[in-house]
């Protein structure tokens, strides 16, 4: 089992994208997925920055594939994703509706954001080109474990969510704009404010969630650091990391260093590399996703 290192979900300014793939060169990770996946107005901002880090990774050593956006609306989104196939790198799907830029039996992968939930999906999938797919992080192991048996048969990759605010929805409207008074066509950008997401508050003050743009989050840091055994045990193929403020590079290393065996040392080296981070595993121990599984802690 190896780890794998999702594609920005933040709206980052191209400085720090630029340093974020220089560092994540040097991590002890397989494979970088690489692209806007959440709001096609930011990409201008920094896909100059992708030819370089594309370049840089696979001098590392590291595969490197090109996310299509989650929810492809507009003509100038579907044009933009039927170029990324032109690019010469493997591509993973958000949205199905690439799909219909991908010739049959073209090799392909599978993000988060697809409702893989049943072996006949996953089956359906392999039959139409894919080679590896990262199930969406709200499965329990039960189904995980179903899953990554289905993947071995159809010689699918399979990976599980590892470490991040995990990806709940997608929308047309823009909620950060909405916060601030403004309307999505003048957005004005503002979830740059915001590197790692807006939490949001229940009406009585309760934690609730974080939203991206248009995007809606977890509020908590989704961790697989009790399951470790478990998922390498049911085949799982890769962890996915999704990327954070902060020293991420230390994060792949203490994931690095869980996988060759120091698991117990994990969580504890997250809590410091992420101080303010509330961490769970509620839906792969099958309870409430934001919790974290009591039986495991102890």
């Amino acid at each position: 089992m190896d780890l794998t290192v999702g594609p920005i979900a933040f709206f980052w300014d191209a400085a720090r994208v630029r340093e974020f793939y220089a560092g994540l060169a040097k991590a002890p990770v397989a494979r970088v997925v690489i692209g806007e996946w959440v709001c096609p107005k930011r990409l201008p901002f920094w896909q100059n920055e992708i030819p370089d880090a594309v370049e840089t990774l696979i001098a590392a050593g590291k595969e490197v594939a090109l996310s299509t956006l989650a929810l492809i609306t507009l003509v100038r989104e579907r044009r933009q994703t039927a170029d990324l196939l032109g690019m010469g790198l493997p591509v993973e799907v958000n949205d199905l509706s690439a799909l219909q830029h991908i010739p049959a039996g073209t090799p392909f992968q599978v993000g988060p954001m697809v409702n893989v939930y049943n072996e006949g999906t996953l089956q359906w999938l392999a039959k139409r080109g894919a080679t590896r797919i990262a199930l969406p992080p709200e499965l329990p192991l039960s189904s995980v474990a179903t899953l990554a048996g289905a993947g071995r048969e159809m010689g699918v990759a399979v990976e599980v969510w590892g470490h991040g605010r995990v990806p709940l929805a997608i929308s047309g409207r823009c909620y950060h704009a909405r916060m601030n008074g403004r309307s999505k066509d003048n957005c004005q950008f503002v979830c740059g404010d915001d590197p790692d997401g807006r939490d949001v508050d229940t009406l009585d003050g309760r934690r609730f969630l974080t939203v991206n743009g248009v995007q809606t989050l977890g509020r908590t840091i989704t961790s697989a650091a009790r399951q470790i055994d478990e998922l390498k045990a049911a085949g799982v193929a890769s962890i996915r990391l999704s990327p954070h403020v902060g020293d991420f590079v230390g994060v792949a290393r203490a994931w690095s260093e869980a996988l060759a065996g120091d698991q117990a040392a994990l969580l504890p080296a997250l809590d410091r590399l992420m101080l303010d981070a509330i961490f769970s595993d509620g839906f792969l121990a099958g309870h409430a996703g934001a919790s974290m599984d009591e039986v495991a802690a102890g």
